[in-house]
């Protein structure tokens, strides 16, 4: 007898943001959404390894991101427009 247990996995949530420059700093981006309550907390959840950019933890918090890039923080995503 096959007993197998089947789990529903929870899509995050994609948050769309729309940046009206070339590019945007990881940390200021993080701000703009709302993810973070500062600069320094968003220091540090980025020197933590919480921050995923485009499915890979990124720790450089000067990176820059353009459109198309996706950032995950606590089970969200958001994406830049």
């Amino acid at each position: 007898m096959d007993k197998r247990i089947k789990l529903k996995i929870k899509e995050k949530p994609v948050i769309q943001k729309t940046v009206n420059t070339d590019f945007i700093r990881l940390d200021s981006f993080l701000k703009l959404c709302d993810a973070v309550q500062s600069g320094g907390h968003a220091k540090l959840v980025i020197q933590n390894g919480e921050i995923k950019l485009n499915g890979e933890i990124c720790s450089q918090r000067g990176k820059k991101l353009r459109k198309g890039d996706r950032v995950e923080f606590e089970h969200r995503i958001y994406e830049i427009v």
